[in-house]
């Protein structure tokens, strides 16, 4: 399946959750991540801020917070993301062209060589290979700042046989799905 058609069908699939779908196996999600070496290990997390149907991330940055880890979410500034250190959610705003929240200033600008990155995407297959929604700013990102553990949560339906990957695409170290 071609990633255009594969992007349509998955987000066909994400449309038809329900809210009470969403939250419930989003709680489940998180607290196979809390389970995990790499959430244990992180002194910080970049996560993403859920928009639409994605899996929520808001209880996971709170739980972050409460385990004396930081937390940072990206944000869009010149055609480039960069994780900004969170310390609110008052400090989010609707920003970008999709309105998804993100941090209302430009900085600071996170800076845990270590940190656990939550990586978004529309599917994932087994090889930690992912779908993203088109722009690229993840695998930039991740190429530019190598060696950081990085996660997917995901829900079931998410999970293919096989995403053809390019060159520039980066894979995810781990996939925790429902």
């Amino acid at each position: 399946m071609d990633k255009k058609a594969l992007r349509r069908e998955m987000g066909e699939k994400k449309r038809a959750l329900t809210a009470a779908e969403i939250e419930n196996r989003s709680a489940r999600l998180a607290e196979r991540l809390f389970e995990t070496a790499a959430w244990r290990e992180a002194r910080s997390v970049y996560a993403y801020v859920a928009f639409n149907q994605e899996v929520r991330t808001r209880p996971i940055i709170e739980r972050a917070w409460a385990d004396g880890k930081r937390a940072a979410v990206p944000k869009i500034v010149a055609g480039e993301m960069r994780f900004i250190w969170l310390e609110s959610f008052d400090a989010l705003a609707p920003g970008g062209a999709f309105g998804i929240l993100e941090p209302t200033e430009d900085g600071p600008v996170a800076d845990d060589d270590g940190a656990l990155v939550l990586v978004p995407g529309l599917a994932f297959d087994a090889r930690g290979h992912r779908l993203g929604y088109g722009g690229g700013y993840y695998d930039r990102w991740l190429a530019a700042h190598p060696g950081h553990p990085t996660v997917a949560l995901c829900y079931g339906f998410q999970r293919v046989d096989r995403i053809e990957d390019e060159g520039h695409d980066i894979a995810v170290d781990a996939i925790i799905s429902d």
